[in-house]
């Protein structure tokens, strides 16, 4: 019964696959307050689909299937109704590759309690280290009933290949997130996207060195602290990403904007890139993505996590020293006479920067298909997803954007990360780094390189394997 469970989930998931997302597209429209998602978030299409779409056979789906396409038609009241009859007195159990999971439950709680005073529920938060949460999940999957309820997982290549391809998770679109974003359930192709994160170019600034072009970090002598794309698969699918047609040709228009001596240094990569580029089936411009991807790789100084790298660059020591790590780190520096957030520039709100500012992925949302709390884990869902409290325990840092676009505006009048830099007065500058530009701008002008999982799938075992052939630096 198990086996026909998972094969007919796994023929389900092919089928959905072929629509399947991506974390956002390059032309969001305006927004409020800078911070606002383009509807198409978790789309791979820049045009969000609103014909109507085939009909779904309810036979072929499970259990937990069923569950999710009664909750896409309710509010995020009538789910905690159901979630408080479902898991009052009950264990919860989520996992993820955020903690702040285990901070959105206990409010998560609360609001339930808002509804029914008498509710209790426990719960566990797991973030399983070192990738492992793929393997946790699909050992959990082989359950008739899983311990986990639901998750909140990044990398979108692993996702699509081990998660939804072969059934283990879910995808949940709530009702009134579904209407924030301008379409509906049956609508919307794709994973449900919590937050996208940014990764950003920052350099220290206390010496003569400035980088005015993504071309400068892979420059001779150049080793930029980067997370090792081993550690976090994130970090290898942004390099999958700049083969993609648009990003590629980023690349290019970045490249002819160096001098001719700078050009120079590079052509021959590029050069020796062009058949490569070619045995790949990349696009016209494959040859600069390569040639980028090679010099980064071979160049780069491997870093075990992103809050090392922050505090090394904020120290007025780094002189003369660039990483690309995630934006919100920036917001726990303490300062010191040595150590501060003016030490270092963001490379893409430099005047006269040019070409990519850094990488965009998801944190995604899904119940798992043998969810034991399934009406509870879309209950949480929606909450994450439709309110600002629910998106609070990772609202409060910059770099991170809700897929709502309520939630966005929201947050952002909350928190105001668009003048986080500024002082108490409310008008000078304190801190420019921290003036977060929002998403709109990051995926516009700031030229963000964004995770499309179905993209990184299909470049995985080519390019993927290209890399693994090249030479880390080992300074």
């Amino acid at each position: 019964m198990k086996n026909m469970k998972k094969l007919t989930a796994l023929l389900l998931a092919g089928a959905m696959t072929l629509a399947l997302a991506a974390c956002g597209n390059s032309n969001p429209p305006a927004g409020n307050g800078g911070t606002s998602q383009p509807n198409t978030q978790g789309s791979s299409s820049s045009k969000q689909d609103t014909s109507t779409p085939p009909p779904v056979d309810d036979a072929n789906l499970t259990p937990t299937q069923k569950i999710i396409k009664e909750a896409e038609g309710m509010t995020l009241e009538e789910l905690a109704k159901k979630a408080i009859e479902e898991s009052n007195g009950k264990m919860f159990y989520g996992v993820g590759n955020s903690s702040r999971g285990k901070s959105a439950l206990p409010l998560f709680i609360d609001y339930l309690k808002t509804i029914d005073p008498s509710y209790n529920m426990e719960f566990e938060w797991q973030q399983p280290k070192n990738n492992k949460i793929f393997d946790q999940l699909t050992a959990d999957s082989l359950k008739d009933t899983g311990t986990f309820a639901m998750t909140l997982i990044q990398d979108g290549n692993q996702i699509e290949s081990k998660m939804v391809q072969t059934g283990i998770l879910d995808t949940f679109v709530p009702k009134e997130w579904a209407e924030a974003n301008g379409t509906t359930a049956d609508a919307y192709d794709g994973y449900l996207a919590l937050q996208t994160l940014n990764k950003v170019f920052m350099y220290n600034n206390t010496g003569s060195k400035s980088y005015d072009n993504c071309w400068d970090f892979v420059a001779e002598g150049e080793h930029g602290l980067y997370m090792d794309i081993d550690s976090e698969i994130v970090g290898k699918n942004f390099l999958y990403m700049l083969t993609e047609d648009t990003y590629a040709g980023w690349l290019k228009e970045a490249f002819n904007a160096l001098t001719a001596d700078e050009q120079a240094y590079f052509q021959p990569t590029i050069k020796a890139m062009e058949s490569e580029a070619a045995d790949l089936g990349l696009g016209a411009d494959g040859a600069y993505a390569l040639a980028w991807i090679k010099l980064w790789v071979e160049s780069y100084n491997a870093q075990t996590d992103d809050g090392p790298i922050c505090n090394t660059l904020v120290d007025k020591s780094a002189t003369d020293q660039f990483g690309l790590l995630v934006y919100s780190k920036l917001r726990s520096v303490e300062e010191s006479s040595s150590v501060s957030v003016n030490n270092i520039n963001v490379a893409a709100y430099d005047d006269g920067y040019t070409g990519i500012g850094g990488y965009g992925y998801c944190h995604y949302l899904f119940v798992t298909d043998n969810s034991p709390l399934p009406w509870t884990a879309c209950a949480f869902i929606a909450y994450m997803t439709e309110t600002v409290d629910g998106f609070s325990a990772w609202g409060k840092d910059m770099g991170g954007y809700s897929s709502n676009p309520t939630v966005a505006e929201g947050t952002e009048a909350q928190y105001g990360h668009s003048k986080g830099g500024m002082a108490e007065d409310g008008t000078t500058v304190q801190f420019e780094a921290k003036n977060d530009r929002g998403y709109e701008w990051w995926t516009t002008d700031g030229k963000l390189v964004l995770e499309d999982p179905e993209y990184c799938a299909s470049v995985s075992f080519t390019v993927g394997s290209w890399i693994e052939m090249l030479t880390k630096y080992s300074g």
